[in-house]
Order: structure tokens, then C-alpha cells, then sequence
């Protein structure tokens, strides 16, 4: 099923990668939304921290 999600190309480490395909798989995810799930837990501490951050609804798509 395609997506209308930007792409977005990341550079890891052979052994970073490895690491997180066994936490995926432990977590039941892809890797692509192991990674989702961590930036977003990572944007909502910031934010708890930092307050929200507001982006305008064009930049979000």
C-alpha cells in the first residue's frame, strides 16, 4: 500500500542498525516505525520539558 509520507534517508551504523532490527522485532514493529515511535517519545519529553513546539500546518504534511 503506498504512502503519501515524506521519505526520509538516514545514515546508521552497521551495529546501531542491527541492534535496533532485534529491538523492532522484540517490539513487534519495522524498523521504519521502531524509529517513528522513538523520535516521537524523544519530541514528547522535549516538549515536556521545553514546552510545545509549534509548527505551522504546512510543514506537517
Amino acid at each position: 500500500m503506498p504512502s503519501n509520507l515524506p521519505t526520509f534517508t538516514l545514515r546508521i551504523p552497521e551495529k546501531l542498525l542491527a541492534k535496533l532490527r532485534v529491538v523492532a522485532n522484540i517490539n513487534k514493529r519495522s524498523v521504519n516505525k521502531e524509529i517513528e515511535f522513538l523520535i516521537e517519545r524523544y519530541i514528547e519529553e522535549f516538549e515536556a520539558e521545553h514546552g510545545e513546539i509549534k509548527i505551522e500546518e504546512e510543514n506537517t504534511e
